[in-house]
């Protein structure tokens, strides 16, 4: 007699991850136009869309990660009305590095833990200097003071905010085991 086993959605429509990604994409880029100056410190908000970008690079692999960071640079782009294209090349490079912490067997384990935040870290750090080497002007900020503000303070918001994605992995990696 066969036996069957039951498919997750996921499984049976793999697409449906990526109109996930997409509609969460959707959602952060509103909530950080709208939204995200309520926390902002000293004009510096964390960065949703690129922490999600990192997670994507992490589960789906750099490939993947990659098309996702343009979507979703170009997709703030257009919601924020910035200059189109710079956010879109940064979060492009942003994923690229981001997948290089992809491990095929190991994506829940990477992003339960630490590792997650040191690839933010790292990521954000290439997305902030990617993206703020086309607003620095000299006279206006020194680039040490620039590379504080924009550099250093803005990665470890968007570091800090990853932490929750992170504690909530963890905590779906301890009930599983």
């Amino acid at each position: 007699m066969p036996q069957f086993q039951e498919k997750s959605l996921f499984e049976t429509w793999p697409a449906l991850r990526y109109v996930i990604y997409a509609i969460i994409a959707l959602i952060l880029s509103v909530l950080h136009v709208v939204f995200l100056n309520l926390i902002s410190v000293s004009s510096i908000t964390p960065d949703l869309l690129l922490v999600l970008c990192v997670w994507i690079s992490i589960t789906e692999g750099q490939f993947i990660g990659i098309f996702a960071g343009f979507g979703c640079g170009l997709l703030f782009d257009v919601l924020s009305a910035d200059v189109l294209g710079t956010n879109a090349l940064a979060k492009t490079l942003a994923a690229f590095v981001a997948g290089y912490f992809f491990k095929a067997k190991f994506t829940d384990q990477t992003i339960g833990s630490y590792k997650f935040i040191i690839a933010v870290f790292v990521c954000s750090m290439v997305h902030n200097l990617t993206y703020f080497f086309f607003f620095f002007r000299p006279t206006e900020i020194s680039f040490s003071g620039f590379f504080l503000k924009y550099g250093i303070a803005s990665t470890l918001y968007t570091s800090v905010s990853a932490v929750f994605p992170m504690l909530i992995k963890a905590q779906k990696l301890t009930v599983r085991h």
